[in-house]
């Protein structure tokens, strides 16, 4: 009899957790730009439902061959945006960026617009749906690899819509041959890149101008705060440095780290707390936190 009560109440305590965990919703954000129907996944905090409070919110970026559902169904422990959410008490976005969008808009493709679609159409449906803070005082962005450089990307070109950006493991240098990576690699992703920006070594160069590497003294103008980590084993580990060192040189305050690991879920699963850490003090210096 006593081990069915405490089998009872065990059971009780994993439900309780469960049904106070943050809740996640599939969001479909059509893209008028680009003529076609997207969607996110959007993490509230199980305060969300009891509160009338507006909240902050983290845009999370997913990676290159990845979709807006990654860092839902792809970190080790499943629950970890739930939980930075609950903990933190803000919004967590994890929009779709298609297998290799670069999150810019391609001159080239009229269909790869994802930099309007982020700045513009994702943010408008966020803010006119849930009880956000729709100001840049309560707005972040990071991303991994090629979200990491689309964060810094779209903060860096739109400094009026965040207070603070990442990066994780970032894609910084769009030009691959400054990536750690076999030809055969290269080979197999090079088409995607010319989809987007054309074919190496045309006229304007297109991966120079887009590369975040290259936008040192705008970062500096704008002033944000940022973090960057990258794996030591990381394949992109030298475009990562290369950034650090032209932030450094240009005198730009900026949270640099380089921690053990590569290309992971592992990694970024550790790395993202982190981030949400950084951002919190920020936002609640910014009175944008919600108690």
């Amino acid at each position: 009899m006593n081990l069915i009560r405490l089998f009872l109440f065990f059971t009780f305590l994993n439900v309780s957790a469960f049904s106070f965990a943050a809740k996640v919703d599939t969001l479909d954000i059509p893209s008028a730009a680009m003529q076609k129907n997207l969607r996110a996944g959007i993490i509230l905090p199980n305060s969300y439902a009891k509160s009338k409070s507006t909240y902050p919110v983290l845009y999370l970026l997913h990676g290159g061959g990845g979709k807006f559902s990654d860092w839902l169904a792809k970190t080790p422990d499943k629950m970890l945006l739930h939980n930075l959410a609950d903990q933190y008490n803000l919004i967590i976005v994890t929009p779709e960026g298609e297998p290799l969008s670069g999150y810019l808009d391609s001159p080239i493709q009229k269909d790869n617009l994802f930099e309007t679609y982020i700045t513009k159409e994702v943010i408008e449906k966020i803010d006119n749906t849930y009880r956000t803070i729709r100001d840049r005082k309560g707005r972040v962005i990071t991303g991994l690899s090629m979200g990491g450089h689309g964060a810094l990307y779209l903060s860096t070109r739109h400094p009026d819509l965040y207070c603070a950006a990442g990066s994780m493991s970032g894609a910084l240098d769009l030009s691959a041959t400054h990536w750690k990576i076999t030809p055969e690699f290269a080979k197999q992703i090079a088409p995607q890149f010319a989809r987007i920006l054309g074919p190496v070594g045309s006229t304007p160069d297109l991966y120079a101008l887009n590369s975040v590497v290259n936008m040192a003294d705008k970062i500096k103008a704008n002033g944000l705060p940022l973090i960057i980590d990258c794996g030591v084993d990381d394949f992109l580990i030298e475009p990562n440095r290369e950034l650090h060192r032209r932030l450094v040189y240009n005198q730009t305050p900026h949270d640099y780290t380089e921690h053990p690991g590569g290309h992971t879920w592992e990694y970024w699963e550790n790395s993202l707390p982190f981030h949400v850490l950084f951002f919190s003090k920020i936002l609640k210096g910014n009175g944008a936190l919600t108690p």
